[in-house]
Protein backbone atom coordinates (compact mmCIF):
# COMPACT_ATOMS: atom_id res chain seq x y z
CA UNK A 1 0.00 0.00 0.00
CA UNK A 2 1.28 3.51 -1.06
CA UNK A 3 0.15 6.18 1.71
CA UNK A 4 2.29 9.03 2.00
CA UNK A 5 1.48 10.43 5.50
CA UNK A 6 1.39 14.40 3.88
CA UNK A 7 -1.90 13.24 2.22
CA UNK A 8 -4.17 13.59 4.92
CA UNK A 9 -4.27 17.39 4.87
CA UNK A 10 -6.16 20.43 6.77
CA UNK A 11 -9.40 20.16 4.70
CA UNK A 12 -9.58 16.58 2.62
CA UNK A 13 -7.25 13.74 1.84
CA UNK A 14 -5.34 15.08 -1.58
CA UNK A 15 -2.09 13.74 -3.59
CA UNK A 16 -0.65 12.02 -6.83
CA UNK A 17 -2.39 9.28 -7.50
CA UNK A 18 -0.31 6.01 -7.63
CA UNK A 19 3.11 7.96 -5.92
CA UNK A 20 1.33 9.03 -2.84
CA UNK A 21 -1.53 6.54 -2.77
CA UNK A 22 -3.10 3.95 -4.52
CA UNK A 23 -5.57 1.88 -4.79
CA UNK A 24 -5.12 -0.69 -1.78
CA UNK A 25 -4.82 2.84 -0.22
CA UNK A 26 -8.36 3.88 -1.68
CA UNK A 27 -10.30 0.67 -0.40
CA UNK A 28 -8.79 0.86 3.32
CA UNK A 29 -10.38 4.08 3.26
CA UNK A 30 -13.19 2.72 2.49
CA UNK A 31 -13.12 0.68 5.29
CA UNK A 32 -12.26 3.52 7.35
CA UNK A 33 -15.27 5.73 7.00
CA UNK A 34 -17.36 2.55 7.24
CA UNK A 35 -15.62 2.20 11.01
CA UNK A 36 -15.17 5.95 11.76
CA UNK A 37 -19.27 6.25 11.36
CA UNK A 38 -19.92 3.33 13.37
CA UNK A 39 -18.12 4.74 16.58
CA UNK A 40 -19.84 8.24 16.04
CA UNK A 41 -23.28 6.41 15.12
CA UNK A 42 -23.42 2.91 16.63
CA UNK A 43 -24.37 2.59 13.37
CA UNK A 44 -22.92 -0.49 12.03
CA UNK A 45 -24.18 -0.80 8.29
CA UNK A 46 -24.17 2.75 7.26
CA UNK A 47 -24.79 4.18 3.62
CA UNK A 48 -22.59 6.37 2.33
CA UNK A 49 -22.92 7.79 -1.21
CA UNK A 50 -19.67 8.26 -3.92
CA UNK A 51 -19.31 11.03 -6.72
CA UNK A 52 -15.94 11.36 -8.79
CA UNK A 53 -14.40 13.92 -11.17
CA UNK A 54 -13.84 14.14 -14.50
CA UNK A 55 -10.30 12.70 -13.57
CA UNK A 56 -8.88 9.70 -15.72
CA UNK A 57 -8.02 7.99 -12.06
CA UNK A 58 -11.58 8.73 -10.67
CA UNK A 59 -13.41 5.33 -11.78
CA UNK A 60 -10.73 3.00 -10.40
CA UNK A 61 -10.90 5.10 -6.98
CA UNK A 62 -14.29 4.70 -7.01
CA UNK A 63 -14.25 1.20 -7.49
CA UNK A 64 -11.65 0.47 -4.72
CA UNK A 65 -13.67 2.68 -2.36
CA UNK A 66 -16.72 1.05 -2.70
CA UNK A 67 -15.29 -2.11 -2.32
CA UNK A 68 -14.07 -1.40 1.00
CA UNK A 69 -17.12 0.07 2.31
CA UNK A 70 -18.49 -2.94 1.00
CA UNK A 71 -16.51 -5.32 2.63
CA UNK A 72 -16.85 -3.66 6.18
CA UNK A 73 -20.69 -3.97 5.86
CA UNK A 74 -21.53 -0.60 4.31
CA UNK A 75 -23.90 0.22 1.70
CA UNK A 76 -22.69 2.26 -1.47
CA UNK A 77 -24.59 4.24 -3.30
CA UNK A 78 -22.48 5.21 -6.81
CA UNK A 79 -23.51 9.23 -7.86
CA UNK A 80 -21.18 8.57 -10.66
CA UNK A 81 -19.39 11.92 -12.83
CA UNK A 82 -20.83 14.53 -10.77
CA UNK A 83 -19.97 17.96 -8.81
CA UNK A 84 -18.65 18.47 -5.58
CA UNK A 85 -21.58 20.06 -4.26
CA UNK A 86 -23.86 17.89 -5.98
CA UNK A 87 -22.68 14.89 -3.84
CA UNK A 88 -22.80 17.54 -0.71
CA UNK A 89 -26.49 17.85 -2.03
CA UNK A 90 -26.55 13.82 -1.96
CA UNK A 91 -26.30 14.59 1.99
CA UNK A 92 -29.57 16.41 1.96
CA UNK A 93 -31.63 14.43 -0.54
CA UNK A 94 -31.10 10.83 -0.34
CA UNK A 95 -32.75 9.44 2.98
CA UNK A 96 -31.10 7.89 5.31
CA UNK A 97 -27.53 8.66 3.77
CA UNK A 98 -24.90 8.52 6.33
CA UNK A 99 -21.86 9.89 4.83
CA UNK A 100 -20.29 10.64 1.41
CA UNK A 101 -17.26 10.07 -1.04
CA UNK A 102 -15.97 12.82 -3.42
CA UNK A 103 -13.53 12.02 -5.38
CA UNK A 104 -11.89 14.68 -6.64
CA UNK A 105 -8.42 16.70 -7.07
CA UNK A 106 -9.65 19.77 -7.15
CA UNK A 107 -8.12 22.69 -8.67
CA UNK A 108 -4.90 20.47 -8.85
CA UNK A 109 -3.03 19.15 -12.01
CA UNK A 110 -4.27 15.74 -13.43
CA UNK A 111 -1.53 13.35 -12.04
CA UNK A 112 -3.80 14.38 -8.60
CA UNK A 113 -6.65 12.82 -6.91
CA UNK A 114 -8.14 12.63 -3.58
CA UNK A 115 -11.50 12.54 -1.28
CA UNK A 116 -13.44 15.49 -0.03
CA UNK A 117 -15.86 13.28 3.15
CA UNK A 118 -18.86 13.64 4.53
CA UNK A 119 -20.01 11.98 7.68
CA UNK A 120 -23.67 13.16 7.90
CA UNK A 121 -24.38 16.28 6.51
CA UNK A 122 -20.79 18.05 7.20
CA UNK A 123 -17.81 17.43 6.08
CA UNK A 124 -15.02 16.41 7.96
CA UNK A 125 -11.79 18.30 8.45
CA UNK A 126 -8.55 18.33 11.00
CA UNK A 127 -8.74 15.42 13.53
CA UNK A 128 -11.30 14.19 11.72
CA UNK A 129 -9.31 13.33 9.31
CA UNK A 130 -6.25 11.98 11.12
CA UNK A 131 -8.81 9.64 12.94
CA UNK A 132 -9.04 8.00 9.64
CA UNK A 133 -5.11 7.62 9.16
CA UNK A 134 -5.54 6.36 12.82
CA UNK A 135 -8.16 3.56 12.14
CA UNK A 136 -6.02 2.44 9.01
CA UNK A 137 -2.58 2.11 10.92
CA UNK A 138 -4.71 0.37 13.62
CA UNK A 139 -6.71 -1.60 10.90
CA UNK A 140 -9.54 -1.40 12.91
CA UNK A 141 -12.58 -2.69 10.63
CA UNK A 142 -15.62 -4.16 10.71
CA UNK A 143 -16.46 -6.81 8.26
CA UNK A 144 -19.27 -7.23 6.45
CA UNK A 145 -21.10 -7.63 3.11
CA UNK A 146 -22.76 -4.60 2.00
CA UNK A 147 -24.71 -3.75 -1.16
CA UNK A 148 -23.90 -1.45 -4.19
CA UNK A 149 -26.85 0.70 -6.14
CA UNK A 150 -26.44 3.68 -8.67
CA UNK A 151 -29.10 7.03 -8.01
CA UNK A 152 -29.63 9.66 -10.62
CA UNK A 153 -28.65 12.76 -8.10
CA UNK A 154 -29.10 15.17 -11.25
CA UNK A 155 -32.75 15.36 -11.73
CA UNK A 156 -33.60 16.56 -8.24
CA UNK A 157 -30.66 18.65 -7.92
CA UNK A 158 -32.30 20.08 -11.22
CA UNK A 159 -35.74 19.98 -9.66
CA UNK A 160 -34.89 21.90 -6.59
CA UNK A 161 -33.30 24.93 -8.23
CA UNK A 162 -35.53 25.30 -10.83
CA UNK A 163 -38.15 25.55 -8.11
CA UNK A 164 -35.98 28.33 -6.49
CA UNK A 165 -35.01 30.65 -9.50
CA UNK A 166 -37.97 29.85 -11.71
CA UNK A 167 -37.43 31.99 -14.99
CA UNK A 168 -34.42 34.33 -15.38
CA UNK A 169 -34.90 36.04 -18.37
CA UNK A 170 -32.73 35.14 -21.69
CA UNK A 171 -29.36 37.51 -20.03
CA UNK A 172 -26.49 37.06 -21.78
CA UNK A 173 -23.74 35.12 -19.88
CA UNK A 174 -20.89 33.00 -20.37
CA UNK A 175 -19.32 30.29 -18.46
CA UNK A 176 -15.89 28.28 -18.61
CA UNK A 177 -15.74 24.78 -17.29
CA UNK A 178 -12.56 24.30 -18.13
CA UNK A 179 -13.13 20.86 -18.99
CA UNK A 180 -13.91 19.76 -15.29
CA UNK A 181 -16.87 18.32 -13.23
CA UNK A 182 -19.11 21.40 -13.88
CA UNK A 183 -20.00 20.63 -17.50
CA UNK A 184 -21.63 17.23 -16.76
CA UNK A 185 -25.05 19.27 -15.34
CA UNK A 186 -24.15 23.26 -15.72
CA UNK A 187 -25.76 23.38 -19.02
CA UNK A 188 -28.70 21.13 -17.84
CA UNK A 189 -29.50 23.53 -14.94
CA UNK A 190 -29.03 26.66 -16.36
CA UNK A 191 -31.44 26.33 -19.08
CA UNK A 192 -34.09 24.63 -16.34
CA UNK A 193 -34.23 28.13 -15.00
CA UNK A 194 -34.38 29.96 -18.30
CA UNK A 195 -30.96 30.88 -19.48
CA UNK A 196 -28.91 29.98 -22.60
CA UNK A 197 -25.61 30.14 -21.87
CA UNK A 198 -22.64 30.29 -23.74
CA UNK A 199 -20.33 27.56 -22.86
CA UNK A 200 -16.21 26.90 -23.05
CA UNK A 201 -14.90 23.53 -22.38
CA UNK A 202 -17.72 21.93 -21.42
CA UNK A 203 -16.78 18.67 -22.15
CA UNK A 204 -15.37 16.76 -18.93
CA UNK A 205 -11.47 15.71 -20.00
CA UNK A 206 -9.58 14.70 -16.44
CA UNK A 207 -6.46 16.36 -19.23
CA UNK A 208 -7.81 19.37 -18.86
CA UNK A 209 -6.72 20.02 -22.25
CA UNK A 210 -7.79 24.29 -22.61
CA UNK A 211 -6.35 25.28 -19.50
CA UNK A 212 -5.82 24.63 -15.96
CA UNK A 213 -9.40 24.37 -13.96
CA UNK A 214 -8.21 27.09 -11.68
CA UNK A 215 -10.43 29.90 -12.11
CA UNK A 216 -8.80 32.37 -9.56
CA UNK A 217 -5.96 32.53 -11.51
CA UNK A 218 -5.82 35.08 -14.21
CA UNK A 219 -4.35 33.63 -16.73
CA UNK A 220 -6.79 30.68 -16.57
CA UNK A 221 -9.92 33.49 -17.86
CA UNK A 222 -8.42 34.56 -20.86
CA UNK A 223 -10.61 32.67 -22.75
CA UNK A 224 -13.24 33.84 -20.31
CA UNK A 225 -12.92 37.10 -21.03
CA UNK A 226 -12.03 36.83 -24.44
CA UNK A 227 -15.93 35.37 -25.11
CA UNK A 228 -17.31 37.41 -22.35
CA UNK A 229 -16.49 40.65 -24.89
CA UNK A 230 -17.44 39.05 -28.20
CA UNK A 231 -20.88 38.00 -26.93
CA UNK A 232 -21.49 40.88 -25.42
CA UNK A 233 -22.26 39.08 -22.00
CA UNK A 234 -23.32 40.80 -18.81
CA UNK A 235 -21.14 38.08 -16.66
CA UNK A 236 -18.66 35.79 -17.19
CA UNK A 237 -18.44 32.64 -14.82
CA UNK A 238 -15.70 29.95 -14.29
CA UNK A 239 -15.64 26.75 -12.44
CA UNK A 240 -12.44 24.80 -11.16
CA UNK A 241 -12.37 21.13 -11.51
CA UNK A 242 -14.95 20.02 -9.01
CA UNK A 243 -16.90 23.05 -8.90
CA UNK A 244 -16.75 24.53 -5.94
CA UNK A 245 -14.62 27.57 -6.64
CA UNK A 246 -16.13 30.34 -8.42
CA UNK A 247 -14.58 33.06 -10.75
CA UNK A 248 -15.96 35.84 -11.82
CA UNK A 249 -15.39 38.47 -14.48
CA UNK A 250 -17.88 41.26 -15.68
CA UNK A 251 -19.48 42.40 -18.82
CA UNK A 252 -15.63 44.44 -19.71
CA UNK A 253 -13.94 41.29 -18.79
CA UNK A 254 -12.58 42.78 -15.26
CA UNK A 255 -11.66 39.91 -12.98
CA UNK A 256 -14.24 40.55 -9.79
CA UNK A 257 -11.97 39.16 -6.68
CA UNK A 258 -13.28 36.84 -4.70
CA UNK A 259 -13.68 39.58 -1.92
CA UNK A 260 -15.28 41.76 -4.16
CA UNK A 261 -17.97 38.78 -5.62
CA UNK A 262 -18.58 38.31 -1.37
CA UNK A 263 -19.56 42.81 -1.13
CA UNK A 264 -21.69 42.25 -3.94
CA UNK A 265 -23.73 39.27 -2.70
CA UNK A 266 -23.96 40.44 0.91
CA UNK A 267 -25.20 43.51 -0.13
CA UNK A 268 -28.40 41.66 -1.84
CA UNK A 269 -28.58 39.19 1.13
CA UNK A 270 -28.63 42.05 4.11
CA UNK A 271 -31.79 43.89 2.11
CA UNK A 272 -33.97 41.15 2.75
CA UNK A 273 -32.34 39.79 6.02
CA UNK A 274 -30.72 43.30 8.15
CA UNK A 275 -28.36 42.69 10.66
CA UNK A 276 -26.85 39.30 9.49
CA UNK A 277 -23.23 38.40 10.45
CA UNK A 278 -21.52 37.46 7.13
CA UNK A 279 -18.54 35.22 7.51
CA UNK A 280 -14.80 35.87 5.58
CA UNK A 281 -11.86 34.88 5.41
CA UNK A 282 -8.25 36.52 6.59
CA UNK A 283 -7.80 36.91 3.02
CA UNK A 284 -10.03 38.94 2.92
CA UNK A 285 -9.76 42.56 2.17
CA UNK A 286 -10.51 45.01 4.73
CA UNK A 287 -12.79 46.59 2.40
CA UNK A 288 -15.07 43.80 2.76
CA UNK A 289 -15.66 44.07 5.78
CA UNK A 290 -15.92 47.73 6.40
CA UNK A 291 -18.45 47.01 3.46
CA UNK A 292 -20.67 44.60 5.19
CA UNK A 293 -20.64 46.84 8.25
CA UNK A 294 -21.70 50.14 6.04
CA UNK A 295 -24.74 48.18 4.62
CA UNK A 296 -25.96 46.67 8.27
CA UNK A 297 -24.41 43.50 8.87
CA UNK A 298 -21.97 41.93 11.58
CA UNK A 299 -18.52 41.36 9.42
CA UNK A 300 -16.88 38.45 10.87
CA UNK A 301 -13.35 37.18 10.10
CA UNK A 302 -11.96 33.49 9.89
CA UNK A 303 -9.64 31.28 9.59
CA UNK A 304 -8.94 30.16 5.59
CA UNK A 305 -10.71 26.84 4.62
CA UNK A 306 -13.50 25.87 3.37
CA UNK A 307 -14.86 23.00 5.92
CA UNK A 308 -13.38 25.92 8.52
CA UNK A 309 -15.61 28.44 6.95
CA UNK A 310 -18.57 25.83 6.54
CA UNK A 311 -18.21 25.13 10.15
CA UNK A 312 -18.14 28.88 11.32
CA UNK A 313 -21.34 29.60 8.76
CA UNK A 314 -23.16 26.91 10.74
CA UNK A 315 -21.93 27.73 14.71
CA UNK A 316 -22.87 31.66 13.88
CA UNK A 317 -25.66 30.65 12.05
CA UNK A 318 -24.99 33.07 9.36
CA UNK A 319 -26.58 33.43 6.02
CA UNK A 320 -23.72 33.76 4.01
CA UNK A 321 -20.04 33.77 3.87
CA UNK A 322 -16.65 32.91 1.88
CA UNK A 323 -13.18 32.81 0.98
CA UNK A 324 -10.80 34.95 -0.98
CA UNK A 325 -10.26 31.78 -3.12
CA UNK A 326 -13.81 31.86 -4.34
CA UNK A 327 -15.54 29.29 -2.10
CA UNK A 328 -18.59 31.37 -1.48
CA UNK A 329 -21.25 29.56 0.57
CA UNK A 330 -24.78 30.27 1.05
CA UNK A 331 -26.74 29.09 3.90
CA UNK A 332 -29.95 31.90 3.68
CA UNK A 333 -31.81 29.85 0.73
CA UNK A 334 -29.13 26.88 0.68
CA UNK A 335 -27.31 24.37 2.46
CA UNK A 336 -24.27 26.77 3.24
CA UNK A 337 -22.17 24.61 1.87
CA UNK A 338 -20.13 26.16 -1.55
CA UNK A 339 -21.53 25.24 -4.76
CA UNK A 340 -19.86 27.63 -8.01
CA UNK A 341 -23.07 26.54 -10.06
CA UNK A 342 -25.34 27.59 -7.48
CA UNK A 343 -23.75 30.89 -6.67
CA UNK A 344 -23.40 31.55 -10.16
CA UNK A 345 -27.25 31.93 -10.68
CA UNK A 346 -27.45 33.74 -7.90
CA UNK A 347 -25.23 36.79 -8.67
CA UNK A 348 -27.26 36.23 -12.33
CA UNK A 349 -30.22 37.11 -10.26
CA UNK A 350 -28.81 39.81 -8.90
CA UNK A 351 -27.97 41.24 -12.20
CA UNK A 352 -31.37 40.24 -13.03
CA UNK A 353 -32.89 41.72 -10.32
CA UNK A 354 -31.43 45.32 -10.21
CA UNK A 355 -30.85 45.49 -13.91
CA UNK A 356 -27.47 46.76 -13.03
CA UNK A 357 -24.05 45.86 -13.66
CA UNK A 358 -21.76 44.44 -11.09
CA UNK A 359 -19.77 47.70 -11.46
CA UNK A 360 -22.75 50.16 -10.68
CA UNK A 361 -23.51 47.69 -7.76
CA UNK A 362 -20.32 48.14 -6.24
CA UNK A 363 -19.99 52.19 -7.08
CA UNK A 364 -19.40 52.45 -2.93
CA UNK A 365 -16.79 49.93 -2.86
CA UNK A 366 -13.61 52.25 -2.23
CA UNK A 367 -11.04 51.30 -4.72
CA UNK A 368 -7.91 49.52 -3.78
CA UNK A 369 -4.72 48.41 -4.69
CA UNK A 370 -3.81 45.12 -3.87
CA UNK A 371 -1.33 42.21 -4.83
CA UNK A 372 -2.50 38.68 -5.42
CA UNK A 373 -2.22 35.90 -2.99
CA UNK A 374 1.59 35.68 -3.32
CA UNK A 375 3.23 32.09 -2.21
CA UNK A 376 6.71 31.68 -1.31
CA UNK A 377 8.30 27.87 -1.64
CA UNK A 378 10.04 27.22 1.47
CA UNK A 379 10.40 23.88 4.43
CA UNK A 380 7.97 23.28 6.88
CA UNK A 381 10.15 25.03 9.73
CA UNK A 382 11.08 28.44 7.74
CA UNK A 383 7.60 29.08 7.05
CA UNK A 384 6.88 29.08 10.80
CA UNK A 385 9.75 31.16 11.56
CA UNK A 386 8.89 33.61 9.14
CA UNK A 387 5.15 33.81 10.67
CA UNK A 388 6.36 34.14 14.08
CA UNK A 389 9.15 36.52 13.36
CA UNK A 390 6.08 38.96 12.23
CA UNK A 391 4.19 38.55 15.54
CA UNK A 392 7.23 39.58 17.71
CA UNK A 393 6.93 42.93 15.31
CA UNK A 394 3.55 43.32 15.08
CA UNK A 395 1.71 41.60 18.21
CA UNK A 396 1.55 44.24 20.57
CA UNK A 397 -1.06 46.95 19.28
CA UNK A 398 -0.56 50.71 18.66
CA UNK A 399 -2.03 53.67 16.91
CA UNK A 400 -0.21 52.70 14.07
CA UNK A 401 -1.52 48.87 13.58
CA UNK A 402 -4.14 46.53 14.88
CA UNK A 403 -2.97 42.85 14.60
CA UNK A 404 -4.97 39.63 14.22
CA UNK A 405 -3.50 36.54 14.87
CA UNK A 406 -6.40 34.29 14.50
CA UNK A 407 -4.71 32.29 11.14
CA UNK A 408 -1.33 33.68 10.83
CA UNK A 409 -0.54 37.38 11.55
CA UNK A 410 -2.37 39.90 9.66
CA UNK A 411 -1.79 43.94 10.18
CA UNK A 412 -4.17 46.36 9.72
CA UNK A 413 -2.56 49.90 8.87
CA UNK A 414 -3.96 53.22 8.54
CA UNK A 415 -4.19 52.72 4.96
CA UNK A 416 -3.97 49.32 4.01
CA UNK A 417 -3.01 45.78 5.27
CA UNK A 418 -1.00 42.64 5.07
CA UNK A 419 -1.73 39.14 5.72
CA UNK A 420 1.18 36.41 6.15
CA UNK A 421 0.15 32.99 7.15
CA UNK A 422 1.57 29.51 6.57
CA UNK A 423 0.01 26.52 4.17
CA UNK A 424 -1.91 24.31 5.85
CA UNK A 425 -1.63 21.36 2.90
CA UNK A 426 2.22 22.58 1.95
CA UNK A 427 5.39 24.30 2.90
CA UNK A 428 4.41 27.18 1.35
CA UNK A 429 3.90 30.64 3.19
CA UNK A 430 1.28 32.94 1.96
CA UNK A 431 1.44 36.45 1.82
CA UNK A 432 -1.10 39.04 0.79
CA UNK A 433 -1.02 43.12 0.78
CA UNK A 434 -3.71 45.83 0.30
CA UNK A 435 -3.40 49.42 0.36
CA UNK A 436 -5.12 52.97 -1.13
CA UNK A 437 -2.53 54.01 -3.34
CA UNK A 438 0.20 52.07 -5.31
CA UNK A 439 2.90 54.19 -3.00
CA UNK A 440 1.41 52.99 0.32
CA UNK A 441 1.09 49.31 -0.89
CA UNK A 442 4.75 49.51 -1.57
CA UNK A 443 5.59 50.89 1.71
CA UNK A 444 3.26 47.93 3.62
CA UNK A 445 4.52 45.23 1.55
CA UNK A 446 8.25 46.62 2.28
CA UNK A 447 7.70 46.36 5.74
CA UNK A 448 6.68 42.97 5.99
CA UNK A 449 8.98 41.68 3.47
CA UNK A 450 12.05 43.04 5.54
CA UNK A 451 10.69 41.01 8.44
CA UNK A 452 9.59 37.84 7.15
CA UNK A 453 12.29 37.13 4.02
CA UNK A 454 14.84 37.02 6.22
CA UNK A 455 13.74 34.16 8.00
CA UNK A 456 13.01 32.18 4.82
CA UNK A 457 17.03 32.23 4.01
Amino acid sequence: MKMNPVIFREYDIRGVFDVEFDLVFAELLGRALVSFIAKQSHKQNPTISIGHDARTSSPQIVEALSSGIRSSGGNVVLLGLVTTPVCYYSTFHIKDLDGAFMVTGSHNPPEYNGFKISVGKSTIFGADIQALKTIIDNKDFLQGKGSESHYDIFTPYVSRYKEEFGDLKRMPVTLDCGNGAAGSIVRRLYEAVGLAPDILFEEPDGNFPNHHPDPTVDENLVDLKKAVIENKSLVGIGFDGDADRIGVVDHTGRTILGDDLMALCSQDILKSLPGSKIIGDVKCSDRLFDYVAKHGGEPIMWKTGHSLIKNKIKVEKAPFGGELSGHIFFADRNYGYDDALYAGLRVIEILHNTGKTIDELLSDLPKAYNTPEIRIDTTEEKKHLAVNALKEKYSTPSEEHSTNLIDGVRVSFQNGWALARVSNTQPVLVLRFEADSEDNLAKIQKSVEDVVLPALD
